[in-house]
């Protein structure tokens, strides 16, 4: 367990010091995790408006924060390119993270003008039904997602790196609130980016 625990940890710093320097990412970040929570919570009470909550809310703004905010130059602090952070990324890099939310976009389309998807559903006869439908898709697309990444991980890493970043990822809101909670205050500093260097008690 301990060695488990230390593999999340090795993780979660790696995504920390390489993918979120930015404070404006690091906020996104903190709104992503608070809605993340309430989409949790949502799950047992109606789990298609929480995977529409989940992905319009939580996976946008986090997505967000990567794509516009985050820097590409060359990593002065860690000493390493962007591309080879990308090459070295556990989990969805860009390019991995490219196609899911191309997939994710298509599912809506692909629902609209198939709602029964070719037969294999039954039929939708109102809106309401549409966007549950929707929202099923998506949830599903969620849990496939990670699934499909922790199996690979299992012949890529071995199955305890598998599990320690499906775990990672589970858990990332709670931590994620937990460490970027101050970073609004920092950005209202003008701090644009994190320095890192007290942030090691993290890894």
């Amino acid at each position: 367990m301990r060695e488990f625990i230390s593999k999340v940890r090795i993780l979660r710093w790696d995504d920390h010091r390489y993918y979120h320097q930015s404070r404006i990412n690091q906020t996104l970040h903190l709104i992503s995790a608070v809605s993340f929570v309430a989409a949790y919570v949502l799950l047992f009470i109606d789990p298609a408006k929480a995977a529409i909550f989940g992905w319009l809310v939580g996976m946008v703004t986090r997505q967000s924060g990567h794509i516009f905010f985050e820097p590409r130059s060359y990593d002065q602090i860690n000493q390493s390119t962007y591309a080879h952070k990308e090459s070295i990324k556990v989990g969805y890099n860009m390019q991995r993270k490219g196609v899911l939310i191309a997939v994710w976009l298509s599912m809506p389309v692909l629902l609209h003008f198939t709602p029964d998807l070719f037969g294999i559903l039954g039929p939708v006869t109102d809106f309401n039904g549409y966007v549950h439908r929707v929202g099923m898709a998506w949830l599903a697309l969620g849990v496939g997602g990670i699934i499909f990444r922790v199996a690979h991980l299992f012949f890529l890493r071995g199955p305890a790196w598998g599990l320690a970043w499906g775990c990672k990822i589970v858990t990332d809101p709670f931590h994620n609130i937990g460490i970027y909670w101050k970073s609004p205050l920092a950005l209202l500093h003008g701090q644009w980016l994190d320095p890192l260097d007290a942030d090691h008690h993290h890894a």
